[in-house]
């Protein structure tokens, strides 16, 4: 389980069931798990994590079938799946008890999580987070579904599909999209295997959990979007907190950084009670 650093991408590196886990880690105080969405990578809270780092232990996997981490070699890409590599990855790290706070998929990771160990979690921030049925799938996931076009996604995705892509994900108002942010996304998801486990992970039977989500019992706090559905955290945790953005996207952390990164800093304790 011992982690070492790869200069090359400025990341460390844990073992975790078999995978070799990218992560970043800044800062002192709490800790807290920062998770991206779907087709995303750690650098989706890049801005988030600065933010925090100066009052938090500040922690950002690559999620499995994505960024540096890459495929699972199991190809399961079930929610539940993702919540527990999440706590073996927390443990590899030595660190019992944390925040978590997830953006989309990553939202749906972290609420699962806090169903399957809410004796890890000291807090839980949902970030325009997915798991209710009706909710809107983005253009990527609907094309990797398609019979017809998963073979040749499995090989080939344009860099104009990316684009596409990310412009579809963003609010009206946002200026965020430019060529830096659609070559390293384009880059990352171009990795060996990631568009492959992308196609898997669009695919995957994800068994419905939102009956569940009322006896979340774990503080939680909902940032969402105005115009992202979808989204009922709020209505159905007991005594969550809620922040409603009238411009963002679905890609919050990074359209407004500032504004999320208030947002978790106002809800967590800065400061763990020493014993």
């Amino acid at each position: 389980m011992k982690s070492n650093h790869t200069p090359a991408s400025d990341t460390e590196i844990v073992s975790v069931d078999g995978l070799r886990v990218h992560y970043k880690r800044a800062g002192q105080g709490p800790t807290v798990v920062l998770l991206h969405g779907s087709g995303s990578s750690l650098e989706g809270f890049e801005r988030v994590a600065a933010l925090l780092s100066s009052s938090y232990d500040v922690i950002r996997p690559d999620l499995p079938g994505f960024g540096r981490t890459g495929p699972r070699p199991d190809r399961d890409y079930r929610v539940r799946t993702y919540a527990r590599t999440v706590a073996d990855f927390m443990t590899a790290l030595h660190v019992p008890h944390f925040a978590v706070a997830g953006n989309s998929l990553g939202g749906n990771i972290a609420w699962n999580l806090a169903l399957d160990a809410p004796e890890r979690l000291n807090g839980l921030v949902l970030v325009n987070a997915t798991g209710y049925p009706e909710k809107s799938l983005p253009a990527g996931l609907r094309l990797a579904r398609n019979p017809l076009l998963r073979p040749v996604l499995r090989r080939w995705l344009p860099r104009g599909a990316t684009e596409r892509g990310l412009r579809e994900a963003v609010g009206p108002k946002s200026s965020i999209v430019d060529d830096a942010m659609v070559d390293r996304v384009y880059a990352l998801t171009s990795r060996p295997g990631n568009r492959s486990a992308f196609v898997d992970f669009a695919n995957t039977d994800q068994p419905d959990r939102s009956g569940e989500i009322t006896r979340i019992k774990v503080p939680t706090l909902v940032l969402r979007s105005a115009e992202v559905d979808g989204q009922h955290f709020a209505r159905d945790i007991p005594g969550a907190q809620e922040r409603v953005h009238p411009d963002g996207g679905h890609l919050l952390p990074e359209e407004y950084p500032d504004w999320v990164a208030a947002a978790i800093a106002e809800f967590l304790p800065a400061k763990e009670e020493r014993r």
